[in-house]
């Protein structure tokens, strides 16, 4: 009889391993507040200023300093403990998310504080990006990591689109945005005594783990691991083909979905702060619900070609936020979106871990934020400008398109797909740079 259960992936198999599991536990607490401080932000900066400006600014207050940290976090974390690099970050944004919330609930908070605060907040979470995605591969087996990727992408929406919001609109309907802020800050203090029981998961205990051929077994320079990282995803199609489309998608629809999103719920169509939660709230089960099937059911051989085809219909669908006339249809269209790229997304990661060695792991990841997300700022302070010149619909129709477009052509450069003949195979280990 065969063995149905080795045949069939299992969502929760990761769960078996102890440090996986503080793992998801903290981050489970640390995401909900997440969600929470997401509504809570864009509350209290409209509270203050009704002009979609004031949040695109707080948006690139956080994302200016996020980009400086993964410069350093991607390198760092293939040096030392990553565990101490969350725990880090965890500390720090515990502390200024709390002291903002002294400062809105004695009705003394002002923009500027809102700004530092965004500052402070980028800064943790891109210290901590990178790190979290290279410790995985440490913490569970290489069979596994579809598991655990997929349960990484369950818990995100779970927790940071769905019962965050929820309990974020709750929140400041009951005790305002400083209640929210406070809570927030709480998680965190959950999520770093998790971190902190973990096991020590340090890289620089085995010197001998190295990607870059050149190593010699000696300390190298910071200079010159990042150069490494550089050199080996500049050779591989596979990856800066996609990091450079990501980059261009990025640009184009995060700015739009960020700021005009709440603007459309609150000054557009005039909802509460409930309504905005509750739609943030549908994309989380969107992209609960295709996590779980991936997670079960897993991935396609042809994971890379499957991966562009979830993110090119996730691109279409964000012309939907500038078709909607109700809340109810902005739920529909937050739920498509928010799914096919869960889908798409737990492909990336399980290529990406098994395709990169592992002390690389962290320099490419930062890598992968880092150029993922570098266009956020200037997304962001074009959004409002954009916006005022073709209107809010207009914009969300525009960057549909040109997202979709991008991703599309992306998946037919040369030696892209040869990644859908390796994974799956005893080859997808010894994937080397593109043939000349």
């Amino acid at each position: 009889m065969p063995d149905t259960a080795a045949q069939t992936p299992k969502l929760l198999a990761p769960l078996r391993h102890r440090d996986f599991r503080l793992l998801w536990i903290g981050a489970s607490a640390s995401l909900v507040g997440d969600g929470v401080y997401l509504i809570a932000l864009a509350w209290q900066a409209y509270t203050l200023s009704s002009s979609p400006a004031a949040l695109a600014m707080l948006g690139v207050c956080a994302t200016v300093p996020q980009l400086l940290a993964l410069l350093g976090s991607g390198i760092l974390s293939d040096r030392v403990d990553r565990r101490l690099i969350l725990l880090g970050a965890d500390v720090i944004r515990f502390v200024a998310v709390l002291v903002v919330a002294v400062l809105v609930m004695s009705s003394t908070a002002t923009m500027w504080q809102l700004a530092v605060l965004s500052v402070v907040y980028g800064l943790g979470a891109g210290t901590a990006a990178p790190a979290f995605d290279a410790i995985i591969p440490d913490l569970v087996p290489e069979q596994d990591l579809e598991q655990a990727n997929a349960l990484d992408q369950f818990l995100r929406p779970a927790m940071l689109r769905l019962a965050g919001p929820a309990l974020g609109g709750l929140l400041i309907a009951v005790g305002g945005a400083g209640a929210a802020f406070l809570f927030d800050s709480i998680t965190f203090l959950v999520s770093g005594l998790c971190v902190w029981r973990m096991v020590s998961h340090s890289r620089a205990a085995d010197p001998t783990d190295r990607a870059d051929p050149a190593y010699s077994g000696e300390r190298t320079s910071v200079l010159s691991d990042a150069m490494a990282g550089v050199r080996f995803v500049r050779s591989r199609t596979w990856l800066w083909g996609t990091l450079g489309s990501a980059t261009v998608a990025y640009l184009a629809f995060m700015g739009p979905i960020e700021v005009l999103l709440p603007y459309l719920v609150k000054e557009v169509l005039h909802g509460p702060a409930t309504d905005f939660g509750i739609i943030l709230a549908a994309g989380g089960v969107g992209a609960l619900a295709a996590a779980a099937i991936v997670g079960q059911v897993g991935l396609p051989r042809r994971q890379q070609t499957f991966m562009y085809i979830c993110w090119t219909l996730a691109a279409l669908s964000v012309a939907g936020f500038g078709l909607a006339t109700a809340g109810w249809q902005l739920m529909i269209v937050c739920m498509v979106l928010n799914g096919l790229e869960a889908a798409g997304t737990v492909a990336w990661a399980t290529t990406k871990q098994r395709l990169v060695p592992a002390d690389m792991l962290g320099r490419v990841s930062s890598l992968d934020w880092f150029i993922s997300i570098a266009g956020l700022p200037v997304s962001f302070a074009l959004t409002a400008p954009v916006a005022a010149l073709i209107g809010v619909r207009a914009t969300f129709i525009g960057a549909s398109l040109l997202c979709a477009g991008v991703t599309l052509t992306a998946l037919f450069l040369p030696h892209m797909r040869d990644v859908d003949g390796a994974l799956g195979t005893t080859q997808a280990p010894a994937l080397e740079a593109d043939a000349a």
